[in-house]
């Protein structure tokens, strides 16, 4: 018989002993008497280089430690050498069905080459790096099709499953059935760890979970708590053996456990108040602490309760056997009237090991009387009562440990004294309300039989707050399928229109319903719709609502609708021009040629960005808000420089990227369009109409010269791209070159809370222009932090609470200190900045703290030439006449002059990847290509590879990198990643979005406005921008800024601090302990970000308690 304990953490994970080293947990293995031992942590690169180091293959995918390694200690007898075998730990933390799901899940596998294979894997999906057991926003179900994908003989176990904060079935982010989590894999899942504070007989009352096995494992956070939970093995020493005890009970004799008391999350209740309560006391308070009102903390057992369809005392027919027990140490110190971490529990527990043998042998099956004769009379009587269930159990509750007791206070008096397990992990016994015996939770509390609380309230008054959190749709006045502002929009019949819609005004929803009205209503043909979009992304959605929404996929498809570059490109093309649209490396040497041979003297960047603005419709002088100051020998140099550039793009037959808009301009005005495209236009429809620069202006005049209608859409306030040619006062514009425009304001928020959008106004100064349809929810928080690493780091931590806490503790904590509030998914949060360059210690800090994140927008990665190069052959793989991407593609990446030797290389790596190109999807793609030319490694291919995640096809990647604007373009934090992450990017990014709750980092002088000596700000676009920013959260909004606050949050001050509503600390505190009714005639709050303060009376748990 065999003893396997497989759920464990090495040091690299949160919260453990720096022992937990291979050499720690062979030896304490071995003083324990467990043959089996899992490794933990497999996903730690770190850890398995030291496993690779330090273990050496045993029987087959197994392991033992390498001799030198091992600690020589005297007190353990025998020859025993415990085997390892590979396991870890993985926490996900994703969003299903409508909730923010946490579940851990324990992977065990049958080599160090598996765990390698997974974790290359896993670290596409998430930060793996910075702890051993990582929190990725994957997909349990996904998760296990991975796992089988790369290690079909690999055994997936939901781990701790009733545990409250994290587990499969657990109170608060679980699932109610497997086959919800799991889905069509289900049946890959044959077993299920029961966790500390569950036992088997609880299990058995759950019939949905007979075809599973029960394992019981320890998931130590030190070497001595080895074995605290294990299972018995009857089975060949293999990873077979012990697969096939796992996944069918052959061999799976019974488990060793925790008594179920004793887990910290046995009974509901609320630690903080002293309160255990039973399942039934829970639902006579209606789920409320009748002390404080704040939701109770639910336990294991009422959630086995909510899930049972059997009655307590049920025995499944061929279950296991299983023994409770507690640790030696924890008896001796009983026993003996002494802490368990004492020198003389010590001492005494390293006398029995070496006279008596492993501390399982002594406790289960040694005799009684070899136990009397080595350590005395009282230690053989508690092992004696500990053998045969003889204990007094105390159940622990939310995260406090319960007390199982071996001797009473009477035996114990005039002897030794009394030593409780809860005096043995360090707590006054005394300093909580525990009285009486068994596992009647009243009794300790003192409660009487009656309805009144332990307040003296009656019981009906209990429920002193609403359970509901925060945000939640109570309260929302539901909005009409159209309000009369839309539907005027909608169904007028004029032959011009502009709709003047504020933020979360339904802008999107009006459009997408005028292009239904004039599809079914006014049964316009969908080839004669042009909609024209800010962002491909808003182009993808309208065409799959539009799809969705008729129920004729071919309406969507039928119609113009993309960006203007994407329209532009199409035209061209159905024109018949040949050209090739230029990449950034292509325009780049074109620039250096023409800016050396005319002797101007300005670097490629300016030049390129002066001469998208020049084609762009915008005065050499610049706008009015943003100045150009270039004298009369300037401006002819660079004319020369520029007429140069456009004769060397000609004579390569290249477009960059404003010739698009340009020349189907001047083609059109020209008339040497062929006849017939005026039908795509007819009735032309222009979305985000105040960022529109003069050339696209000129387009929509040309346009909807030859068609029929017209009908734009936007808002002026959010009018935030001067610097390219937009103006503010375009609609003012229309209306004056149209007399007959007619004009619709929508005004109805349905977006953004009362504060959230008081607060955006204020800033803007229309205070009053929207009204809010959303409910009441938290201030406007303003963090003052004293650093900008101290802000990222409150952003990180914050974050982490928003989501409940991304571990054990601290989901432990929120679930107190955020009693009420919503838990949100990664998905649902963004953090908003200036400039991108704010961006690399944000993404620092949510590493550090192991929370997933993509990042959006054109970053400096895309400059590097190893991606250059890359984006340059694939191109060329998109197209093979396009040979000026050929050409750079070989000085880019093959460093060599285009020659016939460089051509044969190109053309023969291309019929390589050719097939791939259009058959794999582009994060597959781009693996192989990065492999082929051995950039694996280098870290700007990295993040590139970061972004194919978010495309389907080749196509649409290059589309992206080509025609995408900043907010088009997404990647991944250094990892290839789908779903639930914190979206960072830009405020101008931000545009056209919305979250739940958004951080906007920087609101400081000298970044918000963006000024600088040489770049003098426009304070009105950048108020436009920063109002921006705060219309895109819908529920909460924290502003945060580590220098002197913007100006432009002024306005908000004196509301803010006349109420008395400036706090200090991080914010998590005070909103526990401050009543939100003196916020309610106010729409700000000021905080300052410091570090979070010890509760007073609130003892500190150690680490080893884990």
């Amino acid at each position: 018989m065999y003893i396997a304990d497989l759920h464990i953490h090495s040091r690299y994970s949160r919260a453990t002993s720096k022992e937990c080293t291979p050499e720690h947990l062979d030896l304490w293995a071995r003083r324990k008497g467990i043959q089996i031992v899992g490794t933990g942590d497999f996903t730690h690169p770190a850890w398995r280089e030291e496993l690779s180091e330090k273990l050496t293959p045993a029987e087959d995918g197994l392991y033992v430690l390498k001799e030198d390694c091992r600690i020589k200690d005297e007190s353990v007898r025998g020859e025993m050498i415990p085997r390892f075998v590979i396991t870890g730990e993985i926490s996900s933390i994703y969003k299903k069905n409508g909730k923010v799901r946490k579940v851990h899940s324990v992977i065990i596998l049958p080599g160090l080459e598996y765990a390698e294979r997974i974790a290359n894997k896993l670290e596409q999906i998430g930060n793996i790096h910075s702890d051993g057991r990582p929190i990725l926003g994957v997909d349990c179900h996904d998760l296990l099709e991975i796992t089988l994908e790369l290690c079909p003989s690999a055994i997936y176990v939901p781990a701790h499953i009733w545990t409250p904060h994290f587990s499969m079935f657990g109170a608060f982010s679980g699932f109610d059935t497997v086959e919800e989590c799991f889905e069509d894999l289900t049946p890959y899942i044959h077993a299920v760890e029961t966790g500390l504070s569950s036992d088997p007989p609880m299990n058995w009352r759950v019939s949905a979970l007979d075809r599973f096995q029960l394992i019981s494992n320890s998931d130590a956070h030190s070497p001595a708590k080895l074995g605290r939970e294990a299972n018995l093995l009857d089975i060949p020493m293999s990873y077979e053996g012990l697969a096939q005890a796992i996944q069918t009970g052959k061999g799976l004799y019974g488990t060793i456990e925790f008594f179920p008391e004793e887990g910290k999350y046995h009974m509901d209740g609320h630690r903080k108040c002293n309160l255990c309560l039973t399942p039934s006391d829970t639902m006579r308070y209606n789920g409320m602490c009748p002390v404080c009102g704040h939701k109770i903390t639910i336990g294991v057992s009422h959630r086995v309760e909510e899930l049972a369809d059997r009655p307590e005392g049920y025995v499944r027919e061929g279950a296991k056997a299983f023994e409770s027990l507690v640790p030696l140490s924890e008896v001796i110190a009983a026993s003996r009237g002494c802490s368990a971490a004492s020198k003389k529990t010590e001492k005494e527990y390293a006398h029995m090991l070496s006279e008596l043998g492993a501390e399982f042998e002594i406790l289960r099956t040694l005799p009684l009387e070899d136990i009397r004769r080595v350590s005395g009379t009282r230690i053989a009587e508690g092992i004696r009562r500990l053998r045969g269930g003889q204990v007094e159990r105390i159940p622990g509750f939310d995260g406090e440990y319960g007390v199982i007791r071996l001797f009473s206070t009477d035996e114990l008096e005039n002897t030794e004294g009394q030593m409780s397990f809860f005096d043995m992990i360090g707590a006054d016994a005394g300093s909580t309300a525990r009285a009486g015996s068994g596992t009647e939770c009243a009794d300790r509390n003192g409660a009487g039989e009656d309805n009144a609380d332990l307040t003296g309230r009656e019981t009906a008054d209990a429920e002193t707050e609403s359970t509901e959190p925060s945000g939640e749709n109570r309260g929302v006045k539901p909005a009409p399928i159209l309000n009369p502002e839309q539907l005027r929009a909608v169904t007028s019949g004029a032959a011009r229109i502009a709709v003047k819609a504020g933020p979360g005004t339904g802008k999107t929803k009006t459009l997408v319903s005028r292009l239904k009205y004039l599809l079914e209503n006014r049964r316009v043909r969908p080839s004669e719709i042009a909609a024209v979009t800010f962002t491909n992304q808003a182009a993808a959605e309208m065409r799959e609502r539009i799809s969705r929404e008729t129920g004729k996929k071919s309406a969507g498809r039928l119609m113009t609708i993309g960006t203007f570059h994407a329209v532009c490109l199409d035209f061209l093309k159905a024109q018949g021009k040949k050209f090739c649209l230029a990449g950034e490396a292509e325009l780049k040497d074109l620039a250096g040629q023409a800016l050396e041979e005319t002797g101007a003297d300005v670097s490629e960047k300016e030049f390129l960005e002066r001469v998208s603005r020049h084609k762009a419709g915008i005065p050499a002088g610049g706008t009015e808000t943003a100045p150009e100051k270039i004298s009369p020998a300037e401006e002819g140099i660079w004319q020369q420089a520029y007429e140069r550039y456009e004769q060397l793009k000609a004579e390569k037959n290249l477009y960059d990227f404003d010739d698009l808009l340009l020349c189907t301009a001047e083609l059109i005005e020209s008339g040497d369009a062929r006849p017939g495209w005026e039908k795509s236009f007819r009735y032309l429809l222009v979305d985000e109409f105040q960022d529109i620069n003069p050339v696209q202006h000129r387009l929509i005049r040309l346009w909807h010269s030859a068609g029929q209608e017209l009908f734009v859409i936007g808002d002026p306030d959010q009018s935030i791209y001067d610097f390219r040619g937009a103006d503010a006062r375009c609609f003012e514009e229309l209306e004056a070159e149209y007399s007959d425009l007619e004009v619709v304001e929508l005004k109805e928020n349905y977006r953004s809370s009362p504060q959230i959008l008081s607060g955006a106004e204020a800033v803007l100064g229309k205070t009053g222009s929207l009204h809010a349809n959303c409910p009441d929810n938290a201030p406007v928080r303003v963090v003052q932090a004293e650093s900008p690493l101290s802000e990222g780091i409150f952003i990180a931590k914050e974050i982490g609470r928003m989501a409940g806490g991304v571990g054990m503790l601290e989901a432990h904590r929120e679930a107190w200190e955020n009693s009420g509030r919503k838990i949100r998914g990664f998905g649902d949060i963004a953090v908003l900045y200036r400039t991108n360059h704010q961006a690399r210690l944000l993404e620092k800090c949510l590493r550090k703290e192991g929370i997933p994140y993509i990042v959006a927008g054109r970053e400096g990665f895309l400059q590097e030439e190893s991606v250059q190069g890359s984006i340059c052959f694939f191109r060329y793989l998109r197209d093979a006449e396009d040979l000026t991407a050929a050409q750079e593609c070989a000085k880019l990446l093959w460093k060599v002059p285009w020659n016939d030797m460089a051509a044969e290389v190109i053309r023969n790596t291309a019929e390589k990847f050719s097939e791939a190109y259009l058959k794999k999807k582009p994060q597959k793609f781009l693996e192989e290509w990065m492999t082929e030319m051995n950039l694996e490694n280098d870290q700007a291919m990295r993040q590139f590879a970061g972004m194919t995640v978010f495309y389907r096809t080749m196509d649409e990647f290059l589309s992206a990198l080509e025609l995408g604007v900043e907010s088009d373009l997404k990647r991944c934090g250094d990892k290839k990643y789908t779903a639930e992450a914190v979206t960072l990017m830009t405020l101008h990014g931000s545009k056209g979005l919305e979250f739940p709750a958004v951080f906007i980092c920087g609101a400081e002088n000298g970044l918000i406005p963006l000024e600088n000596e040489q770049h003098p700000a426009d304070k009105e676009e950048e108020r436009r921008l920063f109002y921006v920013g705060m219309t895109r959260a819908k529920e909460e909004l924290v502003i945060t800024a580590s220098g002197e606050k913007t100006a432009f949050l002024k306005p908000l001050e004196n509301s803010g601090r006349e109420n008395g509503n400036e706090v200090s600390g991080s914010g998590e505190n005070k909103r526990a302990e401050t009543n939100a009714d003196i916020f309610s005639d106010s729409y700000i709050r000021w905080e300052k970000a410091a570090e979070r303060k010890k509760e007073a009376g609130f003892r500190q748990m150690s680490l080893f308690e884990l």
